[in-house]
């Protein structure tokens, strides 16, 4: 058991980079087609990221550096400990802190758009955070246990038991990966009317590390997509990898035909769905058992 964690942490580690690059570039192929363009190659993130990393790197103040260094860190560590594994709730914990470590960075160098976009970031996070405390509760009354080795263990797939849960987590996805309508405290596209917000006052390697920490989180978040439908049957893998392919798709397709809402419509949107589909959910789990 031992041995079969440290690889598939390893495998995390060594793999999701590779796995979150190829998910950007072909986030920015179907985005390009969807919008009548031809489009970069595939693997044009990694192209970027290798400048990135070559590049001199303006640093505001030394702490700067540190807090995304942490961010890095808590990313990949959070990603380490769900596909280690690892229990439900600290994972939840640990990917907060991996966000708050961003947040600061950006507080740190006192420059407005920085400011005004890790503002933004703490109202997103109050968006999907309870999503993410709901799913781990409704993982635990669904099958019995918060630790990951346990729920892949199962004899059906967490979906039949979850389906509220999933498609609220599949919604929150879109404020988590901050794609629009969502996109408030830093965008991908050039519609942000604050520059690059969040990320403004980050440069050369540091703004590197950065892209490369939100590749380990969206393959983080695939596989928590996929644990909804994974089993001690093999053969379920392959249903979890088209249910990440469908919501992955989904997520663009959202990203690039609707604007940008403001943050209150975001905050009643959001709970609404969460409220309805989550809530509800974890109720009629409750009254069945």
């Amino acid at each position: 058991m031992a041995v079969s964690i440290i690889i598939r942490v390893i495998l995390y580690v060594l793999l999701a980079p590779v796995i979150g690059g190829l998910l950007e570039g072909l986030d920015r192929v179907i985005s390009a087609r969807m919008q009548g363009r031809q489009g970069p190659p595939i693997v044009q993130p990694f192209y970027d990221v290798y400048k990135l990393l070559n590049k001199q790197t303006i640093v505001v103040n030394s702490i700067q550096v540190l807090f995304i260094m942490a961010y890095l860190i808590f990313t990949v560590f959070t990603g380490a400990l769900f596909f280690g594994g690892g229990d439900m709730l600290l994972v939840f914990f640990s990917l907060s802190m991996s966000e708050v470590m961003l947040v600061l960075a950006a507080y740190s160098v006192n420059g407005p758009y920085s400011a005004m976009g890790a503002q933004r970031e703490l109202l997103q996070m109050m968006c999907y955070e309870p999503m993410m405390l709901l799913l781990a509760i409704g993982f635990y009354v669904a099958q019995g246990s918060f630790m990951v080795n346990d729920l892949i263990g199962a004899t059906r797939p967490a979906v039949i038991a979850l389906p509220g849960m999933f498609i609220g987590f599949a919604f929150v996805l879109i404020i988590k990966l901050r794609k629009s309508p969502f996109d408030l405290s830093t965008s991908h596209h050039a519609h942000q009317e604050m520059v690059k917000g969040l990320t403004t006052d980050i440069s050369g390697r540091d703004m590197g590390l950065v892209e490369l920490a939100e590749w380990y989180d969206t393959t983080l978040m695939m596989g928590i997509i996929g644990m909804f439908f994974v089993t001690a049957n093999p053969v379920s893998y392959l249903f979890a990898i088209l249910a990440c392919a469908v919501v992955f798709f989904l997520i663009t397709l959202v990203d690039n035909t609707h604007p940008r809402v403001k943050a209150m419509h975001m905050f009643g949107i959001t709970w609404l769905v969460v409220l309805v589909c989550a809530g509800t959910n974890l109720l009629i789990l409750n009254l069945i058992k």
